[in-house]
């Protein structure tokens, strides 16, 4: 049966937009139309607040306690989405950071049974290593990096109906490498890397298309050596993520990647960890004990390990410490993602023929709702 939701203001993924309702039937938007041009029969839902295309996240690590590293299965990547729809995050890549071959074929395999179970929100996998520089690690396992190999390019399939995201170190990776996955479908991006920007052209010319976690676990801007940082803000060709919980990346580093580069290729993620949405305060992390330090994660080490943001905070910081309109934040977790997943024409705006998949944001960017395929989801207690 058709439903419409009416009573909100709403945000299509470009405009802001008053007294329209959005007509829902068999999981996709059939409508966005005035409340009086309905069809007879509808029932209608009333809502309060801004409606805007549900968020997508394409580095989630763990959630309501669970870490897709240790627990490679269809129940974690539920786990994890539950734990993440609370705060708006309607599609997500679960990302498996760098670890054995044997540990990446099995998250591998649960990543495509999780599609085929249409797990909610589950859009594929991101496999952030083990092609990384071990002189930029961060908090991944130097040990365990290395190399990619033809037994990894044959291994790294496509999930059921899904994408997959690799994020690897150009200058470790030759460019045949970085060809023959995206040839098959795989999106590369540059990430825990020392690349100069010859070496980031190359594989820009090879496939890659992104950059994980622009300023993180990479060196920063200088003058003779603008490095990947320099490569990704001179290139709007690049697509960037930024993670905005203030802790990983200063405001001011983050306004000025901005003014550079404007929000059109900028993707807010969330690097989010197992306290997300959860009591846990502590964690391990492949032999590492994490601990949660006045906002951040980190090691005892004090390295930063992942984050404790969600998508709807992340919006937040965006919008009052940054100082970016709503609408570009909003399309920075939205379309902005769905178009770097090349999943544009079925997520990330509403209209007629897209996914039904909404946030319900109240007046502070907290959620008060969100629908996957149509379906209104309940809250994670």
């Amino acid at each position: 049966m058709a439903t419409a939701l009416i009573g909100a203001t709403l945000f299509d993924g470009t405009n802001l937009r008053d007294g329209l309702a959005v007509l829902i039937e068999a999981g996709k938007i059939a409508g966005v139309m005035p409340e009086a041009k309905l069809p007879k029969g509808v029932e209608k839902q009333a809502i309060s607040g801004l409606l805007a295309p549900g968020f997508i996240d394409v580095q989630v690590n763990g959630g309501g306690g669970v870490l897709f590293n240790e627990t490679r299965s269809i129940a974690g990547i539920a786990a994890i989405g539950a734990a993440h729809r609370r705060f708006g995050t309607t599609g997500f890549l679960p990302t498996f950071i760098t670890d054995t071959q044997a540990s990446m074929a099995e998250a591998i395999k649960a990543a495509d049974a999780a599609m085929q179970a249409r797990t909610p929100g589950v859009l594929g996998i991101h496999l952030e290593g083990p092609f990384l520089n071990p002189e930029r690690k961060g908090i991944h396992r130097a040990d365990l990096m290395r190399s990619i190999g033809d037994d990894d390019v044959a291994m790294i399939d496509l999930p059921a109906g899904g994408r997959v995201l690799v994020t690897l170190a150009p200058e470790k990776t030759e460019p045949s490498a970085i060809a023959r996955l995206t040839k098959s479908g795989v999106i590369v991006a540059a990430g825990h890397t020392k690349a100069d920007v010859a070496t980031i052209r190359r594989a820009q010319a090879a496939g890659l298309t992104g950059i994980t976690h622009l300023f993180n676990a990479m060196p920063p801007l200088m003058g003779r050596e603008p490095g990947p940082v320099g490569a990704a803000l001179e290139d709007k060709a690049l697509w960037c993520g930024l993670i905005v919980d203030l802790h990983h990346v200063s405001a001011v580093s983050l306004r000025v990647a901005l003014a550079a580069r404007g929000p059109e290729r900028m993707m807010l993620v969330t690097d989010a960890m197992p306290s997300v949405g959860s009591d846990a305060a502590r964690f391990e992390l492949l032999g590492e004990h994490i601990k949660l330090v006045d906002g951040a994660l980190v090691n005892d080490a004090g390295t930063l390990a992942g984050s404790n943001l969600d998508m709807a905070s992340g919006v937040r910081n965006t919008v009052r410490h940054l100082g970016v309109p709503v609408e570009d934040a909003l399309r920075m977790a939205s379309l902005n993602p769905a178009t770097f997943l090349r999943l544009e024409q079925e997520l990330g705006r509403i209209a007629p023929g897209y996914r039904a998949d909404l946030v319900l944001l109240d007046a502070d960017f907290h959620v008060k709702a969100t629908w996957i395929s149509g379906a209104r989801q309940d809250e994670v207690k």
